[in-house]
């Protein structure tokens, strides 16, 4: 047989090869028939199920239209629809389907008409009609849509979309029952709630924290009495977090309180051992330094640092939890601070709390061996003077006042027994609500965005934040988190971010951020 020059294959060979080639290219090319499913009426353009258990897998990729009515399937999936890209009619109705998954109709550009009429759907995830850039008609009658906050994307799609879309009608809530979702008011107020998050764990134990504000810088400083150190941190602006900064050493340091007088920056320091100092941050060394001693005879076991103004004069407190110590006031004289008044002794104050009550100023000290008392300023004496107690509130561990719609309210700690919130009624203190407490050690208010907490911090137990209910005017439970041991909380606001910092007096410092959570999502 004749070879082809150069080839090593005879002529004969060489067409049987060119001929095998042709027809596996036409294999190829010429598409398998696919059958079409049972259940199913098919045509070249489009294909009808009725009854189906499922969304048939084998259609042709080209076809234009799809009906699936009449079936039993509750559920479309992700991606169910992505083989066929050239559908432009999808009739999905008279199923059972609950639930559809946010990426179903994915790859879909080209559909103009899509019915999913006379289902089971309560809900439509967020934006699940996203990828219909050819959308013209959607027929979503039929259905018992929940129009609370997961429809509030719906809501507002509605209003942007340029498809025509049937009536949805609302089943609930009662409120929305058979109204049209158009005719819903607002989602707002609604469909936002809050949560704490962790955002960062400082590795060291502390019984207190302070926040300041210096040249547009937000600072903490807090109080580490097994590490001797008064750390002071800094928010980063470009890390987010909080950063050291500097730090202030000492003997069993328990407290760290700010003080700003014009552009100069103050920290006292209050220790268990070796007196308590004040500390001045110096420009020059960049870093606090020693600015004067506080008189070790008046303060023997420091509680509580209280910082207040009264007719533009600075004053702080320290409450001395002592027998042989005196809580007492120092006051700014431009040139240091001097001791201004002690308050009481013998009482072992825990606790000091100052409060604007009616246009006066006022301090509550707080004690385990009485009941809490409250002084009020004098004007003509400028001095504290005892004015009234709060009644049948024995071992209250501290006092702290808050505000809600200029209502004044106090939250009162105690370790033994039910802590306590009560509101001044223009004559006196009232209770209106008792928080079981076994073990607490600190109930903190704050508040973030118009939210109000109380964080009650238990030696026993998981701590636990509790709300505000602007309707029953009560505190509810809201939050678990775990500290151990917690001695503080304190709340802080940097860069439209707001945090609170939780000391442990056994564990790792926490740091929460307060976040809102969109419940539409």
């Amino acid at each position: 047989m004749a070879r082809l020059p150069g080839s090593g294959c005879s002529g004969g060979s060489f067409w049987l090869l060119v001929l095998a080639a042709a027809c596996l290219l036409h294999r190829a090319q010429v598409r398998k028939p696919v059958r079409c499913p049972a259940t199913c009426s098919c045509t070249k353009e489009s294909i009808i199920c009725v009854g189906s258990a499922s969304v048939p897998r084998a259609i042709p990729s080209d076809i234009g239209s799809l009906s699936l009515v009449n079936g039993t399937f509750s559920e479309i999936k992700e991606r169910m629809f992505s083989h066929l890209p050239s559908l432009q009619l999808l009739f999905i109705e008279g199923n059972k389907i609950e639930t559809i998954s946010r990426n179903a109709f994915r790859g879909l550009r080209d559909l103009t008409h899509l019915s999913l009429a006379n289902n089971q759907l309560k809900a439509l995830p967020r934006d699940v009609f996203g990828d219909l850039d050819s959308l013209i008609e959607l027929d979503l009658r039929g259905n018992k849509f929940e129009c609370d906050c997961k429809a509030k994307w719906l809501f507002l799609w509605l209003k942007m979309t340029n498809s025509t879309v049937s009536d949805v009608l609302c089943v609930g809530p009662a409120e929305f029952q058979d109204k049209k979702l158009n005719d819903v008011s607002s989602f707002d107020d609604e469909c936002t709630t809050t949560d704490f998050v962790v955002h960062q764990i400082l590795p060291y134990q502390s019984v207190s924290v302070d926040t300041f504000h210096s040249k547009n810088d937000v600072y903490v400083a807090i109080a580490q009495p097994s590490m001797e150190n008064c750390m002071v941190l800094e928010w980063d602006h470009i890390e987010k977090n909080f950063r050291s900064y500097d730090n202030i050493t000492g003997q069993s340091i328990v407290g760290c309180k700010a003080i700003l007088i014009d552009d100069q920056v103050f920290v006292v320091v209050a220790q268990l051992f070796g007196g308590s100092h004040i500390y001045k941050y110096d420009e020059s060394w960049t870093k606090f330094v020693k600015f004067q001693d506080i008189e070790v005879s008046r303060i023997s076991k420091p509680n509580d640092i209280e910082l207040f103004q009264i007719e533009s004069e600075t004053f702080f407190v320290i409450a001395d939890s002592s027998k042989a110590g005196l809580t007492t006031i120092y006051k700014w004289n431009n040139k240091g601070f001097y001791s201004y008044q002690s308050l009481h002794e013998w009482f072992r104050d825990t606790d000091a709390e100052f409060v604007d009550i009616d246009g006066k100023s006022h301090l509550i000290l707080s004690s385990r061996s009485q009941i809490p008392i409250i002084l009020q300023w004098n004007k003509s004496s400028k001095k504290f003077l005892p004015h009234s107690e709060i009644p049948n509130m024995e071992d209250v561990l501290a006092v702290k006042s808050f505000r809600i719609q200029d209502n004044l309210y106090i939250s009162l700690t105690r370790f033994i027994g039910d802590s306590r919130i009560m509101k001044w009624n223009s004559k006196q203190f009232v209770e209106i609500q008792a928080l079981p407490s076994r073990g607490a050690m600190t109930l903190q208010p704050f508040s973030f965005k118009n939210n109000h907490y109380l964080a009650l911090g238990s030696d026993y137990t998981f701590s636990q934040i509790f709300q505000w209910d602007n309707e029953k005017k009560l505190f509810k439970i809201f939050k678990e988190i775990y500290v151990q041991a917690p001695r503080s909380f304190t709340a802080v606001s940097t860069d439209r971010r707001d945090f609170f910092f939780a000391s442990s007096f056994k564990g790792h410092t926490q740091i929460f951020e307060h976040i809102i959570v969109d419940l539409s999502l």
